[in-house]
């Protein structure tokens, strides 16, 4: 297993489609870049894994919805 990613780098990610990506697709973005087994973390929380991630990003309000899914904007990614 591969060491726990923070967060941050997941929203990275995300900000290389500003079209947006669907739920799925970041998903398989984040299995691609990462790892199928990746554990990620953030500032807050820890041990998550893929699925807990996103619902962690989804309710700490860090996604924008565009027409074909979700995507993020520099600003709401903290800088620590």
């Amino acid at each position: 297993m591969s060491d726990s990613i923070h967060g941050h780098e997941v929203l990275q990610l995300l900000l290389e489609y500003p079209q947006g990506l669907s739920k799925r697709e970041l998903l398989l973005q984040m299995t691609q870049r990462f790892g199928a087994d990746a554990r990620f973390h953030t500032c807050s929380a820890s041990g998550m894994d893929a699925e807990a991630l996103l619902q962690f990003l989804a309710q700490k309000g860090k996604f924008i919805d565009r027409s074909q899914g979700f995507t993020t904007d520099a600003s709401l990614i903290c800088n620590h």
